[in-house]
């Protein structure tokens, strides 16, 4: 059979050959990626996340994704710093984690990453100093209340979105790094957004996905600079979660808890650059990648559009 299809081949146009051979190469590697994709989502094992350092730095801890791994990371074993602005909530937090993991430390520190961000990341430094610091996760994050356009961004919001988001993160992570460096091994997540990498705009919240497409570079940067000294980088994209950034009470198949997400990163934690954890994600990334950018735009911005027309309302109700 394959004596006679070769036999077959050499009597055809080149032209035929080259498509033959291109065809072959083509679906070699979509059968490769699809089988790399059901390794990396079902049966890749977790690292030991212990071997990083006996200490995790979370920002963002008190709702959301950083909750979830908060609750993730204490599960592991590991000792935690809950790093936020409102003290209450990191009390309710630490509080609820100790009650299921009594056998871990934790240390709470306000900072508040719209305000004195260096007097915050000074508070930081001599919270961590001398403790084995192994895990950084840049979870804290603002985005608009309701879809907008540009030049509607009022200042205040212009000034927080680029402060919390960026500023923030890239200052923690020039805190934090220095005792991985000394160690020579830890792992930094960074949350970005599927609003930044996944879709090819996100018309409507543009300098939100502006910032988190600094994270994505920002991250990448860094995993290459420090990947030879024993530090993994990661820049994780999840799309919608059911949290209150994302105004999305209840979760589903497409949509995780914040629990359900939290579960799916820590899998992923010390491995790929770039990742979105949660596989029903990576689906939809999938079948995005294959549909036209601009057919993709049109529907972000009409979708994103309702989403405006609503938020719009709730403000006409509230100022009568």
């Amino acid at each position: 059979m394959g004596f006679s299809l070769l036999n077959h081949l050499k009597i055809q146009p080149t032209w035929v050959i080259l498509l033959f051979t291109i065809g072959s190469f083509t679906i070699l590697k979509t059968l490769l990626g699809i089988l790399k994709w059901v390794y990396v989502s079902f049966l890749r094992p977790p690292k030991n996340l212990k071997k990083y350092g006996s200490w995790a730095v979370i920002t963002g801890p008190t709702d959301g994704i950083g909750k979830g791994f908060a609750f993730q990371l204490a599960k592991k074993g590991l000792n935690l710093i809950l790093v936020g602005r409102n003290p209450d909530k990191l009390k309710d937090v630490s509080d609820s984690i100790k009650s299921k993991n009594g056998n871990i430390q934790i240390k709470n520190v306000v900072v508040d990453f719209s305000g004195d961000l260096d007097e915050g990341v000074k508070r930081i430094q001599e919270t961590i100093e001398g403790l084995d610091i192994g895990i950084l996760i840049n979870n804290v994050g603002v985005s608009y209340p309701y879809a907008r356009f540009f030049h509607e961004v009022d200042e205040q919001l212009l000034k927080n979105l680029i402060k919390v988001n960026v500023e923030g993160t890239t200052k923690v992570t020039h805190a934090v790094l220095p005792a991985m460096i000394k160690k020579k091994k830890g792992a930094i997540v960074n949350i970005g957004s599927g609003a930044a990498i996944v879709i090819p705009s996100d018309p409507l919240y543009s300098v939100y996905a502006a910032t988190k497409a600094y994270i994505d570079q920002f991250s990448r940067c860094l995993y290459v600079e420090y990947k030879n000294m024993g530090i993994d980088v990661q820049c994780q994209v999840p799309l919608y979660v059911a949290t209150k950034m994302a105004s999305i009470k209840r979760s589903s198949f497409f949509v995780p808890s914040t629990d359900g997400y939290a579960k799916a990163g820590i899998r992923h934690v010390g491995y790929e650059p770039r990742c979105t954890p949660y596989w029903p994600h990576s689906l939809i990334w999938g079948i995005l990648s294959c549909v036209p950018e601009s057919f993709v735009d049109y529907w972000r911005l009409g979708f994103c559009l309702k989403i405006r027309k609503k938020g719009q309302l709730k403000d006409s109700r509230k100022r009568e």
